[in-house]
């Protein structure tokens, strides 16, 4: 089985480049003028490892410096509920793998990482949004679709 290993800062510009082919993945895209502000702020996150983002990845097997997968989540406090009494909720977001190193369980190796750090802080509650070809491998770890309706307002 792969494993996969905490991202560190240095990780933070192939983190970009996996999320551009995740994003183009679901709505193709030229616009690269957010990647430098993305890498930043990645850097600044990753450098505190008692923060609310954490990032697994697995190295490429063939190229030094090269991520083969990653996958990043956040963890945001909210208030409590019933279902929720601790009001902490994780979402994972940017799970990607390079097009060259799929089909190998190295998402699924990052989201398993991921899923234990969400353990390890008490985190009960995970959401994400999954695209057609990501959803066997979240379903099979247990996510599930919601009835919740969605909304969202860009200002």
């Amino acid at each position: 089985m792969t494993a996969a290993r905490r991202a560190d800062p240095a990780d933070a510009g192939e983190l970009v480049r996996l999320r551009t082919i995740m994003l183009n993945s679901l709505k193709p895209s030229t616009d690269t003028g957010w990647q430098p502000a993305a890498v930043r702020a990645l850097r600044e996150r990753l450098a505190d490892p008692a923060g609310d983002l954490a990032a697994f990845v697995v190295d490429g097997p063939d190229r030094t410096g090269v991520l083969a997968a990653c996958a990043v989540g956040v963890v945001e406090h909210r208030l409590g509920s019933p279902e929720n009494p601790a009001g902490t909720t994780g979402h994972v977001f940017s799970v990607a793998t390079d097009p060259a190193m799929r089909r190998r369980g190295y998402s699924r190796a990052c989201m398993r990482a991921l899923l234990g750090w969400y353990e390890e802080r008490g985190v009960r509650r995970i959401d994400l949004h999954a695209s057609p070809e990501g959803e066997p491998l979240y379903a099979s770890l247990g996510f599930a679709r919601t009835p919740a309706p969605a909304m969202r307002l860009t200002l």
